[in-house]
């Protein structure tokens, strides 16, 4: 039977957590925060309608902690909990001890966690199921490393078999790397997922990075929602996404669809979840990994179809269906999404932890931003130097490349280096507007790409005019800018109390 919740607790902070917490408060639902010392005054806090410490700055003092996040909800009264993405958001130990605490997980089951978990499980898992898979092996020193990826043909990818953005990853042309890169990729491996384990796979030359979000009940009704493409990529980690992919048919995109619903099918998924493939150049695709969790990038889907994903992962952990089918399902115009990241691109994309001076965030006709940050806050060195995710939609792909340069004109950000100027560069090369990338493409182009433009005297007025306006801005949030602690610990907002009473009411 389904059952309606009253209150949620979202397990994350950041830009995430200020998500869900919109979504919850447009279903009525209360929301509450969690924080670590480092994020007491973040903007999270400040929205929710309870907010509760739970350790010091490091997020294995505090965002890791199973029993901390799992006491809170008991202690506020939760219905369910919500993990974002990142964090525990993929480790079943938390849906695990939900279960024992009477708490509902807003996700997939620890089983379908556990099963695609490790890559190489995963790899084994959908091969049984039908899904393609790069060719690779699993290797226990550097020398069957070397036999298999002779067999294979060079060149070859290291990975980590647990985890992933990019970590324990190591590109290898020839025998004569093979060691080196073997033990770098088992230390970095072990240093970020406590698993040292690493396999190799086929490397595919100039590949797409390509996803497939999928979307399941409790009844085992599952769909797909179209792609993103996200080959924009540095340090193997996603900078720019899209939908659709300016590199796959409609044909395609339904057979990849098709395929990736029933790998989760064979791991007895639902909730929201995303197949990774690499698109090759001739059309062929394989299966890099699933991710049991909400995508960093799923507002471009949501703006081209009109979903709200987290609205839908809330509806089945409440235990209704989803209410529609695959053929109720379309996509229209074409979205893309930067992440604005407080980091040096001229210094390889280095983390630039700081005090935000000012913030103006760009609006209008067709733009979303969704952020974690405002003027006066500090983006921390113990956590991704997210800021925003801006995103915009357009009736087709040139439109939205060029509403996307108008908006990345108005973002304007002091006091702290971003890679605002990376992608205006990135929007303006010819071969990414024509659509022309794969995910080698900022290191080919990196001459053009990273560096900082110097701002010509016609910009400088424009920009103390933003900054002028963030000031403003900034000034009349000052009064509602402290929060209030409650004696049981609560931190409760003036944005909160408002919304509490619109409950009562």
């Amino acid at each position: 039977m389904p059952r309606a919740f009253r209150k949620v607790l979202i397990a994350n902070r950041g830009e995430i957590a200020v998500r869900v917490i919109r979504t919850l408060h447009e279903m009525g639902i209360g929301a509450v925060a969690v924080y670590s010392e480092a994020d007491r005054a973040a903007l999270h806090v400040r929205l929710a309608d309870e907010a509760y410490p739970i350790g010091p700055a490091p997020a294995g003092e505090s965002y890791l902690r199973v029993d901390k996040i799992v006491s809170v909800a008991r202690q506020a009264g939760c219905d369910a909990i919500h993990p974002g993405y990142g964090f525990l958001s993929e480790n079943p130990a938390l849906p695990e001890a939900c279960e024992r605490a009477g708490v509902v997980f807003v996700g997939p089951p620890a089983s379908a966690m556990r099963a695609m978990g490790s890559k190489t499980a995963a790899r084994d898992k959908m091969s049984a199921a039908g899904v393609p898979i790069v060719p690779g092996a699993r290797c226990e020193t550097p020398e069957e490393a070397v036999a298999a990826a002779t067999k294979i043909g060079f060149p070859v990818m290291l990975k980590a078999a647990s985890g992933g953005g990019g970590k324990g990853m190591r590109l290898v042309d020839r025998a004569a790397d093979m060691p080196s890169a073997w033990e770098r990729a088992r230390s970095e491996a072990k240093k970020f997922f406590g698993d040292d384990t690493v396999y190799l796979e086929k490397a595919i030359v100039r590949p797409r990075h390509v996803e497939i979000q999928v979307l399941g009940d409790r009844d085992g009704n599952l769909v797909h929602v179209f792609e993103r493409d996200c080959s924009i990529q540095r340090r193997n980690q996603k900078v720019v996404e899209e939908t659709p992919s300016p590199a796959a048919s409609r044909q395609l995109v339904a057979r990849m669809g098709a395929i990736a619903v029933q790998g989760a099918k064979a791991v007895g998924y639902f909730s929201a979840g995303t197949f990774e493939f690499l698109l090759a150049e001739d059309g062929s695709f394989y299966f890099l990994e699933m991710n049991t969790r909400l995508q960093v990038e799923h507002p471009v889907t949501e703006l081209v179809t009109g979903l709200d994903l987290v609205r839908e992962m809330v509806r089945v952990a409440q235990g209704e269906p989803l209410g529609f089918a695959q053929d109720d399902l379309s996509a229209r115009g074409a979205a893309i999404e930067c992440r604005v990241y407080a980091e040096d691109p001229a210094n390889g994309f280095l983390p630039s932890p700081g005090v935000i001076e000012s913030l103006v965030v760009p609006a209008g006709p067709g733009v979303r931003d969704d952020g974690g940050a405002y003027s006066g806050c500090a983006i921390s060195s113990f956590y991704d130097p997210l800021i925003s995710k801006l995103s915009v939609w357009a009736p087709t792909r040139a439109r939205a490349v060029e509403r996307m340069r108008r908006a990345l004109s108005e973002y304007v950000v002091t006091g702290i280096r971003t890679n605002l100027a990376f992608h205006e560069k990135l929007f303006a090369h010819p071969e990414f507007v024509a659509g022309k990338y794969d995910t080698g493409f900022i290191e080919r182009h990196s001459a053009d790409l990273l560096g900082y433009p110097r701002v010509g005297d016609d910009r400088r007025d424009a920009v103390a005019v933003a900054v002028a306006v963030a000031a403003a801005r900034s000034e009349r949030a000052a009064g509602a800018k402290d929060a209030r602690i409650g004696e049981t610990g609560a931190r409760l907002s003036p944005w909160a109390a408002q919304h509490r009473a619109r409950m009562r009411g």
